[in-house]
């Protein structure tokens, strides 16, 4: 990628940043700067840090996969740092595809910045040969206000606010929303009266099924059936008009993320549902920690396989990973979670535990003709 880029907006510059070898970023004021502004969005807009990766996560996703090439960008005014882009560019699978995020400190919008950085980030794409750019924008439940005006999302479930700023960026510059996602929170610890009872209604459906999980890395011996169950939750969720195509999991792609994961400081725990007769995993789901973030626990992938759905399985694993939690971290005081509007299925367990809506997701999209 080139060094920079020319602009019309006199004094800004927007350059690449080349992403530290050392987790704490030492020797890499450029990209402590790219951090910091993350950082300070998300307190400006959460007024926490519950969504933000930490530093040495930040460095360690940044340096990019065999699967996915990432690229990160600082924008400068008069040599001030103002703003950020990032660039992802698939490389196993959806291979013309982008993914692009625009980020301006508040200070300084409203200038042509964030068109700036988002132009550059379309000019490396497109010289890739990505004909489809990908973008999501994550904001408060408080910003749905009843009876304002909605851009209604291409899926026909759910919408965003026609007056926020990041809706008329998106459509100033020919993005469509694809998608809305709604992000969730459940209070910790969950009654084990209610933990109990839903299990017990769902035990009723789940006859020739086993419950069993792992902390942070995947039995040898499962890791096989556990990629192929990976690789069905990139073509089983919803994805409305998106496009993208399913992901291919096998062991070494699993070992990948969970060292990955490690190395950035996150913990998991992972509860599969195992079909008796066959072996075969059936279900499962994921929660990670952060020691930055003691009280947050993330949702990351739950999934039923087809022809093992309608037995109680999302429930059961839901509820085997909740109990671990309190076990593992007793400092945590919440699960966030983010499902697809027009998922039914998922978002009708979270709501029976107790999951409350906190925010939601607009899913861009901008496709050359």
């Amino acid at each position: 990628m080139s060094s920079s880029n020319s602009h019309t907006l006199e004094g800004l510059s927007v350059e690449p940043v080349e992403v530290p070898e050392s987790p704490d970023a030492s020797g890499s004021p450029d990209f402590r700067a790219f951090h910091d502004l993350d950082v300070a969005h998300h307190m400006d807009l959460w007024g926490n840090l519950d969504r933000c990766s930490t530093l040495a996560e930040s460095v360690l996703f940044w340096r990019g996969n065999e699967y996915e090439e990432r690229h990160v960008f600082l924008a400068r005014l008069n040599g001030t740092p103002v703003g950020s882009g990032t660039l992802t560019l698939p490389l196993s699978e959806n291979t013309t595809t982008a993914g692009v995020d625009v980020l301006v400190d508040p200070a300084y919008r409203r200038r042509g910045i964030g068109s700036e950085i988002l132009g550059m980030l379309e000019q490396q794409a497109r010289g890739r040969e990505r004909v489809s750019f990908d973008a999501f924008c994550a904001e408060p439940l408080d910003l749905l206000i009843p009876g304002a005006g909605l851009l209604e999302a291409k899926s026909g479930t759910g919408g965003v606010p026609l007056d926020s700023a990041s809706t008329g960026f998106a459509l100033h510059h020919g993005y469509s929303l694809e998608q809305v996602e709604t992000n969730s929170t459940l209070d910790l610890p969950v009654k084990e009266a209610l933990l109990q009872d839903l299990e017990e209604q769902a035990l009723k459906r789940a006859g020739g099924y086993s419950i069993t999980g792992w902390q942070d890395r995947c039995p040898d011996e499962l890791v096989d059936v556990f990629a192929s169950l990976k690789s069905l939750m990139s073509t089983e969720v919803p994805i409305a008009g998106l496009g993208w195509e399913g992901e291919d999991w096998d062991a070494r792609r699993v070992r990948l993320e969970e060292s990955t994961w490690l190395a950035g400081g996150i913990a998991s725990t992972v509860a599969v549902a195992r079909h008796d007769a066959t072996g075969e995993l059936a279900a499962y789901t994921t929660l990670t920690h952060r020691e930055a973030t003691p009280g947050m626990v993330y949702q990351e992938d739950t999934l039923v396989a087809p022809g093992h759905r309608g037995h109680g399985l999302g429930m059961l694993v839901k509820i085997a990973n909740l109990r671990r939690t309190e076990q593992l971290w007793p400092a945590a005081t919440s699960v966030m979670t983010w499902n697809a509007n027009e998922n039914r299925h998922m978002p009708a367990i979270n709501i029976a535990l107790g999951f409350k809506p906190s925010g939601f997701d607009g899913e861009w999209q901008k496709r050359l003709e």
